[in-house]
């Protein structure tokens, strides 16, 4: 083989040696940076602050008409349901028919007399007014013709009251509501006195919640209250505690409190309610961020890329956030997603995703042209 041959073979295998050796060299280097990447934890987080949260307190109830909401229609006499003209849930108007109602004989019977007693009251005293002018009846007998034909027409106006005065009677809404319930059927039979239906007026609704008696000193009239549905995806509306009970329901053993809100609810329909009793004062902090273990409750802030686990305590939370008092560091973060994966210690990276966007769009920034001039 030729000189010049060997030393370009030789020269060749020293570079693709020195290669090799570069490159398990850089893939070594690489290994750990990736392990060190793996035994991290994606987290995200969020400033410490200071801050207050309504000091809410929790119960569930029931939509009820409210002591004032509605009204119960009856006749104060006996008879019988002929025909009913709504159901119970309906929308009705004021004056819109709800029933027809027809007298019993004897409530007939006695109406009529108590107009033939009228009639002859009022004859006799007729007669006895002409009798005084003739001077042929005393001023007494001019008293008693007068009670009798006044007391006559006492008891008339009363029946007609009970009873409309008429055989047939029609029931009317007497505003604009909502049939709540028709304790009835056609064709009923009912005593004086009996209900017939009840009307709901479309803002006599209130939510009576149970409240624990432990809690009941906490409440004051007029606090606010936030009702959310229990079923579905409704809003949460705002309204105010208008009601406290001072004794305790006997089916369920809690205390009965009413809220009133401006919308209309639905008769029957569960809801929970917050009730605003007061403010929370400490550390305001996602509420997932707050764990707790054997140990006690705790959350963990970032000091450079480790996790800092601190002992705290928990003041209270609403829906979202959560109030703690502990020695937390102002000027380090809290971990709100990713804690759970979490020990005291342990090596967390934060979701840089964002910054590279930012730093992505200012490049783009930079590149774009002024003035139309490349």
């Amino acid at each position: 083989m030729k000189p010049k041959l060997l030393a370009a073979l030789v020269s060749g295998l020293l570079i693709a040696g020195s290669a090799g050796l570069f490159l398990a060299h850089g893939a070594g280097a690489a290994a750990p940076a990736e392990e060190e990447v793996k035994g991290s934890v994606l987290v995200e987080t969020q400033p410490t602050k200071l801050g207050t949260i309504a000091d809410a307190l929790t119960a569930y109830g029931t939509a009820v008409p409210a002591i004032n909401g509605g009204m119960t229609l009856s006749v104060q006499a006996e008879g019988r349901v002929m025909r009913i003209a709504v159901t119970p849930g309906e929308a009705v108007h004021k004056g819109q028919t709800l029933m027809e109602f027809q007298l019993s004989a004897a409530a007939s019977s006695t109406y009529a007399q108590a107009v033939t007693a009228l009639n002859a009251a009022k004859e006799e005293q007729t007669r006895v007014t002409r009798l005084l002018g003739q001077q042929l009846a005393t001023r007494d007998q001019k008293v008693v013709a007068d009670k009798a034909a006044a007391d006559a027409q006492a008891a008339l106006t009363a029946l007609e009251r009970e009873t409309g005065g008429k055989p047939q009677q029609t029931l009317v809404a007497p505003f604009d509501g909502v049939v709540a319930t028709v304790p009835v059927n056609q064709g009923d039979r009912v005593a004086a006195g009996a209900a017939l239906v009840t009307i709901t007026r479309h803002n006599g609704l209130v939510v009576t919640c149970g409240i624990e008696p432990s809690e009941v000193k906490r409440l004051k009239i007029g606090q606010t209250v936030r009702i959310k549905p229990l079923a579905g995806e409704g809003e949460a509306v705002e309204g105010k505690l208008s009601r406290i009970d001072k004794s305790l329901n006997p089916k369920t053993r809690l205390v009965d409190a009413d809220v009133t809100v401006d919308d209309e609810l639905i008769q029957g329909q569960a809801f929970r309610a917050q009730i605003e009793v007061g403010e929370l004062k400490g550390w305001i902090v996602p509420r997932d961020a707050v764990l707790d273990d054997d140990e006690g409750t705790y959350l963990f802030q970032v000091a450079g890329d480790k996790a800092k686990r601190v002992k705290v305590k928990r003041v209270g939370n609403d829906d979202e956030n959560a109030a703690v008092e502990g020695p937390l560091d102002a000027k380090l973060e809290v971990v709100t997603v990713g804690n759970y994966q979490l020990e005291d210690g342990g090596a967390v990276r934060k979701e840089e995703g964002d910054a590279k966007d930012e730093k992505g769009a200012a490049k783009d920034d930079k590149a774009t042209p002024k003035d139309g001039k490349n």
